[in-house]
């Protein structure tokens, strides 16, 4: 399978190409970027992988999928290119700067019987994994909260954040784990922080999710937290699970590590990365499962082969923008929406 990229700024360089590069039975057959300092980079850590300098280009030297790694702004239009040309693609995240937009491009594949997916890599997360393990095993009991994290202090990324902000950008992995594991959100109210030297763009946020199981998800992020708290935790009848950090395939990937080098290395964090499950007295140890962001591929290429479902449906990353469209209303009328009454709504 030949699989071109079309960016290589750090979404394209470092959580794309090491992973088609380390899939099986998968070529990273070209890069889209005018960059030549990126093209310098791409040639020394993909030696004989061709630049091109369009999307065409890409295209018509023969391709079987493509994946886009551009900003926010301008990539639905390549998206779109790639559904026109009739070859399966992948998104990166967030989707779309809006429902409309997401919608929009939904259509446009069904129309063209292309397969669309978005690359929501955060499911196969080392910590997601684990509660997901801990939830279907029924361990927590029935959930009442649900609390997740990803706070981070780096002031340069003040400004920088794809889609306007951190909301939308950061926010669109807590939104699709939130949804994935609690199902349809009634309910939202959100609260967004900006800094003076970049007021259209919000740094922080905060979400309050009421889903239609009665679970509450409380969603924050940040660039300018000094102190994170908990990546999750997750409150049940039967006791309660917290772990702290992120899980490391990011920090992996961008030190130059990767699946196909690392072999079973990759994913398995340090055990005193380990999350605590607690009840009264009670606290033990949590074993992490292997984190493994490649899944995402191996699942997409199966898919591609008619061997499985996409691994993560456009119907979905569609319910993930129309929560963030709902918080951003919110914010900007400090009041509670109803998630019945937007646009497109069932």
């Amino acid at each position: 399978m030949r699989i071109g990229l079309v960016g290589y700024g750090h979404g394209g360089r470092h959580f794309h190409a090491p992973l088609i590069a380390s899939l099986p039975g998968a070529t990273l057959a070209g890069v889209v970027t005018l960059s030549a300092e990126r093209r310098r980079l791409l040639a020394v850590e993909h030696p004989g992988v061709p630049a091109f300098d369009s999307l065409a280009q890409l295209l018509a030297a023969g391709v079987d999928a493509l994946v886009i790694s551009t900003p926010l702004e301008g990539r639905a239009a390549l998206v779109h290119e790639a559904i026109e040309g009739g070859v399966a693609v992948v998104s990166d995240k967030p989707f779309a700067s809006d429902a409309g937009q997401a919608q929009a491009l939904i259509e446009a594949a069904a129309r063209r019987q292309v397969p669309l997916s978005v690359y929501m890599n955060r499911r196969w997360d080392s910590d997601f994994l684990t509660l997901r393990k801990l939830l279907d095993a029924g361990v927590l009991g029935r959930i009442s909260r649900f609390e997740s994290r990803v706070e981070r202090y780096v002031p340069e990324a003040v400004g920088n954040a794809s889609g306007g902000g951190f909301l939308r950008d950061l926010g669109s992995h807590l939104v699709d784990q939130a949804l994935l594991l609690f199902g349809p959100v009634r309910r939202v109210y959100a609260e967004l922080q900006y800094a003076a030297q970049a007021p259209g763009c919000d740094y922080g946020f905060f979400l309050a999710l009421s889903h239609a199981g009665g679970v509450v998800s409380h969603l924050s992020g940040s660039c300018l937290q000094n102190c994170p708290g908990p990546r999750f935790r997750v409150s049940g009848s039967a006791g309660c699970y917290t772990v702290e950090g992120l899980d490391g395939q990011e920090a992996a990937l961008v030190a130059g590590l990767s699946p196909r080098n690392e072999g079973e290395r990759w994913g398995v964090e340090e055990h005193r990365r380990w999350g605590w499950f607690e009840q009264g007295e009670v606290r033990e140890r949590v074993a992490s499962e292997r984190g493994d962001w490649l899944q995402f591929y191996k699942q997409w290429q199966a898919a591609l082969q008619g061997q499985g479902r996409l691994p993560v449906d456009p119907a979905e990353a569609l319910a993930t923008t129309r929560v963030l469209d709902a918080a951003r209303l919110s914010a900007e009328h400090s009041r509670v929406v109803e998630m019945a009454t937007l646009p497109g709504a069932e």
